[in-house]
């Protein structure tokens, strides 16, 4: 079995080429900081405009808006591994690796820990970019560590049910609706919130909310969430070697 830093080097030059040739996912990859940019210069404005206009203070609702770079952030970077699971399912090179060192659970390893690891200091990034929000160094870290499971969630939700990049496009689409409900959770005063909690994406928007309110309760929200992620997680890896074995 190959060390992790040998699976690394081997593999890690070949998605980042992949990546290189496919505009798609080099755009994916890019949306979470535009995103934040946009946030950064285009929020003030609308909140001036908005308070002069109709005397509405959007300056409330500031950490629910960040909440869509929370959620923003894994998605996207989950994306773009569904996307090449499905590339290097199409080449055979899954089949291939069951005659190398690496295994397939190696390799499903590897896809699911490095998109983890790169999704949180892209997050907090993100969240330091777009500045409407004041949160801490290791709250900020806090949240982004709750939302990395997000990543192979979505990354094997497309690669165990999608045949190709057109249903993975239309699969993500379809998706895209699990993004509402944790946003409407603002608006619901607890416990009926915790409701919501049957979508994995409300976990990360609520550890969130609470680390930015300075809650001191967020613990059993931070462990509740993982434990519940890491569960999906691992009904869609059995479900992703079941397609590949096919």
């Amino acid at each position: 079995m190959p060390t992790a830093l040998a699976v690394v080097r081997a593999l890690g030059p070949v998605d980042l080429k992949s990546v290189a040739r496919d505009s798609l996912l080099r755009w994916l990859i890019a949306v979470p900081i535009v995103f934040a940019l946009l946030f950064r210069w285009g929020t003030p404005a609308v909140s001036h405009w908005l308070g002069d206009r109709y005397g509405f203070d959007l300056t409330p609702y500031y950490p629910l808006l960040t909440s869509f770079l929370v959620l923003m952030v894994p998605t996207m970077l989950g994306s773009v591994v569904g996307f090449l699971l499905l590339d290097q399912r199409d080449d055979r090179t899954l089949t291939a690796l069951q005659v190398t060192p690496l295994t397939v659970e190696g390799y499903l390893v590897y896809r699911t820990a490095i998109p983890m690891a790169v999704s949180v200091p892209v997050m907090m990034a993100s969240i330091a970019i777009a500045d409407l929000v004041t949160v801490g160094v290791v709250q900020s870290l806090a949240a982004a560590i709750q939302a990395a499971p997000v990543t192979p969630l979505y990354a094997l939700f497309v690669g165990a049910f999608a045949a190709n990049k057109v249903q993975g496009f239309a699969l993500l689409k379809g998706a895209g609706v699990l993004t509402w409900p944790p946003i409407v959770a603002w608006f619901v005063s607890s416990p009926w919130q915790l409701a919501f909690g049957i979508d994995p994406l409300y976990w990360p928007l609520k550890v969130f909310w609470m680390l930015e309110g300075g809650a001191h309760s967020v613990l059993p929200y931070f462990l509740g969430g993982l434990a519940y992620q890491s569960f999906l997680v691992a009904v869609l890896l059995r479900r992703f070697k079941d397609a590949i074995s096919r």
